[in-house]
């Protein structure tokens, strides 16, 4: 669980999300940058905001509930299904961490939703946040793809929505964050982006990390210890 949630908020905090961030808030509030800030009525960007959240997380959530139906069916195999998805996450996490260059990899689908005619704004803004989750940037479809392969391992479909559930919060949140952040000033963007790759090489040994214990089997060990004390039981 934790894991989920570090990873949506350093997905926001990607080089193809974060610095984006004042594009996607003028795109869903149609303002314009003036004096050094988004010049927005706040309740306005709040509700819009919280659409596009709706519309990227409901996408995900049922990619989650797809992977862990997929791995349900693969049960017999469950012990094949971790050392593969562990791979293929150690894979994930050396492109973030720039030690490997798949450019098959960083490439991304997109459907613009602006063409969608709809006199709604929080319409408009629910049907940009399903474009965004149909069509993730490289950043964030490495690490997504992370989280899904998780969730194809765990037990219940329950389960793998509530990691895609915590993984679009990690996202969300810091994104409703900053976007009324820049209603005050644009320049935490700035102070922000020297961080980013950083945070991208943290992301990295994250998966890397992660990848190596599922591959091993000790996920699933770890997994069942922490249960003990959490709130919900999803060990792998």
């Amino acid at each position: 669980m934790l894991i989920a949630v570090t990873a949506g908020a350093l997905s926001f905090l990607s080089p193809c999300v974060f610095p984006l961030v004042p594009a996607y808030v003028s795109h869903l509030t149609g303002a314009s940058i003036m004096n050094g800030k988004i010049e927005v009525d706040r309740k306005l960007l709040v509700m819009r905001s919280i659409s596009f959240i709706v519309g990227f997380s409901l996408v995900f959530i049922a990619m989650g509930a797809s992977a862990t139906m997929v791995g349900s069916m693969l049960a017999e195999y469950r012990d094949l299904v971790q050392m593969v998805s562990g791979f293929l996450i150690i894979v994930f996490g050396m492109q973030m961490m720039g030690w490997l260059n798949l450019r098959w990899l960083m490439s991304n689908k997109t459907w613009d939703a602006a063409n969608l005619s709809t006199n709604s704004g929080m319409t408009k803004s629910f049907l940009t946040g399903l474009a965004f989750g149909s069509g993730w940037t490289p950043c964030v479809g490495l690490a997504l793809s992370s989280i899904l392969l998780m969730a194809s391992a765990v037990e219940t479909m329950w389960s793998g929505i509530l990691l895609l559930t915590l993984y679009s919060l990690g996202l969300g949140l810091p994104f409703l964050l900053i976007a009324v952040l820049l209603t005050v000033s644009t320049g935490i963007i700035g102070k922000m982006n020297r961080y980013v790759p950083v945070l991208s090489m943290i992301n990295g040994l994250i998966f890397i990390t992660m990848g190596l214990l599922l591959f091993t089997g000790h996920m699933q060990k770890i997994g069942a210890w922490l249960a003990r004390f959490a709130l919900f039981d999803i060990s792998l």
